[in-house]
């Protein structure tokens, strides 16, 4: 057997020993309670992130043998370098179904589904035409666009259906009624942007690809290039230059993100800074259906106020 296989079973063999004596389980927000009863009928769906818990969770909305748990704590945000736990590792292995972003998102996972052959993984991004970022790979920000979360719900609902399906039929009415309320807001959205005075913005990182292409905005810069990583002098001092030189009014940062760097460069040229929020981050709770909706029409208010 291959050291790295022998190795994560061990990791997980462990992780097991340690919490199967307290008697415990995983709630529908992905954290540790105490509970002694079984759920050995149950279809367990676990989520990599938010964004693909908010759709799941609207996909399985009213389905009791469905149990829905999102792998990573609240403040996670974008999983560009994140590191499994062995608590992610259980989390992982109880699962029915798993539910990934895709488009290169969960990297982090490559050798772990290697060692998991049987493990079913929904891919949410399947058949969207992705954006290559600068460094030539592709951009995984795929649910900003309102456009593309569309089709993840439906992804999402389709692929559950082929895994489950005892419930295929609720599956694809929830996902109906799900996608009638984002195509309302995406046609709000649309109207009301529709004839802005300037479309130029800067964005806080690479988070807003697919959103700009969504609403035919134009990301003349970001602040944040490397995700984590706070610019250096001469990073802000190129942006500054772009910013006086194309005279953008507009810097968006964004709530995962501390804003030091884009006050210094609107304390530099004049412009306002607003936010916008790419909904990586919280509670995976059993009422957080309209996150992404609510999300979206923050961000509406922040672009209209913004850009007229």
């Amino acid at each position: 057997m291959p050291t790295k296989k022998i190795k994560f079973f061990i990791i997980l063999l462990i992780s097991i020993t340690l919490l199967s004596g307290c008697g415990v389980k995983n709630d529908v927000d992905g954290q540790i309670s105490s509970d002694s009863t079984s759920t050995d009928k149950s279809f367990t769906v676990v989520t990599s992130f938010y964004p693909m818990y908010i759709s799941t969770i609207n996909v399985t909305k009213d389905i009791p043998s469905v149990k829905v748990i999102n792998m990573t704590k609240p403040q996670t945000g974008c999983l560009h370098d994140y590191q499994l736990t062995p608590q992610d590792l259980i989390t992982i292995g109880s699962a029915d179904a798993f539910v990934i972003n895709g488009a290169g998102m969960e990297t982090f996972l490559d050798e772990v589904l290697k060692q998991q052959a049987n493990l079913n993984i929904i891919d949410a991004s399947k058949g969207i035409e992705l954006i290559k970022d600068p460094s030539g790979e592709d951009n995984p920000h795929v649910w900003v666009s309102i456009s593309d979360s569309i089709i993840q719900v439906r992804n999402i609902a389709d692929q559950l259906s082929l895994a489950d399906p005892e419930n295929a039929a609720q599956y694809k009415t929830n996902a109906d009624a799900y996608i009638v309320k984002l195509e309302a807001l995406k046609e709000k959205m649309h109207s009301s942007l529709e004839n802005v005075s300037s479309r130029d913005i800067i964005t806080f990182h690479e988070s807003f690809p697919y959103f700009a292409r969504e609403f035919n905005l134009n990301i003349v810069d970001v602040i944040e290039r490397e995700p984590g990583t706070v610019p250096s002098p001469k990073d802000l001092e190129e942006t500054i230059k772009i910013v006086k030189d194309s005279q953008v009014k507009a810097l968006f940062t964004e709530p995962q993100y501390p804003a030091k760097a884009a006050e210094t460069i609107a304390n530099e040229t004049g412009a306002r800074i607003y936010p916008l929020d790419p909904g990586v981050t919280g509670e995976a709770t059993e009422n957080a259906y309209d996150d992404y909706l609510n999300i979206m029409e923050n961000n509406l208010k922040s672009l209209e106020e913004a850009l007229k």
